[in-house]
């Protein structure tokens, strides 16, 4: 095999050597382009054949693009094409509205919905007292009914009083929120970093443990500035990205 070149170059280090599975790597990249979405990949006999390299050397090649969402790998039927990642864009936006945009359907699976008093690190993010009782949704987000994600939000209770008769789990919070009972969204703060699922987020998602997630928090507030929702979202590293618009700084 050749040494790769153009925008691999990048990963290639100062010195020329290559480990063998990042060149079969490349190749593979080179290869799913030409296969095509959704197209199954040649067997790992027929790759080491291919690529003269052993089954370890593929496996990690492999390996790798599953885990950067180039490839998926389906239970008895083998390693396939994936299609682009969804794309969710930070801002002021439903999961609902995000997905739409790009012409895929959303999914929500319910898995909680109820009151309890918050905890001192919740009741401090929404700056209330201790023990101040919040409404808890929890649910499995799809897309085009594949699982791709889990999300909880807390909200406060004694804002929003009506909203467990009002809401409906299968459909858009958000738009519920501002339809259904007034709430204007003036601004939040959201972060975003790269964590390991647990094994019941993991078993809820439906993804290997192992799969680097992205968590994202979020702390919303209206126009009185006054924090009103605390909201924990994690989505698949293989299946979603993240997307934002920035200005220029004068």
């Amino acid at each position: 095999m050749q040494a790769p070149s153009g925008p691999f170059r990048d990963g290639i280090p100062e010195h020329g050597r290559i480990p063998r599975y990042y060149a079969v790597k490349v190749e593979l990249l080179e290869m799913t382009a030409e296969l095509g979405e959704g197209t199954a990949l040649p067997t790992e006999r027929e790759l080491c054949e291919r690529f003269d390299v052993s089954r370890a050397t593929v496996r990690q090649a492999v390996s790798e693009l599953v885990l950067e969402g180039k490839l998926r790998r389906r239970q008895g039927s083998g390693t396939f094409v994936a299609g682009p990642k969804l794309v969710q864009p930070l801002a002021l936006v439903s999961y609902t509205e995000g997905l739409r945009r790009q012409g895929i359907e959303p999914g929500r699976t319910l898995i909680t919905l109820e009151r309890h008093p918050a905890s001192p690190a919740l009741a401090a993010e929404l700056q209330v007292e201790p023990d101040a009782e919040v409404v808890h949704i929890e649910r499995v987000l799809l897309a085009d009914s594949e699982r791709v994600g889990l999300e909880s939000t807390f909200l406060l209770a004694d804002r929003f009083p009506t909203l467990m008769d009002v809401f409906d789990p299968e459909q858009s919070l958000y738009a519920c929120l501002r339809d259904r009972l007034g709430v204007v969204f003036d601004g939040a703060e959201e972060r975003v970093e790269t964590v390991l699922a647990t094994p019941r987020e993991a078993l809820l998602i439906g993804t290997n443990p192992a799969l680097p997630m992205l968590l994202m928090h979020r702390v919303s507030w209206g126009p009185d500035g006054k924090p009103f929702e605390r909201v924990r979202s994690l989505f698949r590293g293989d299946r979603l990205s993240f997307m934002t618009r920035l200005g220029r700084i004068d």
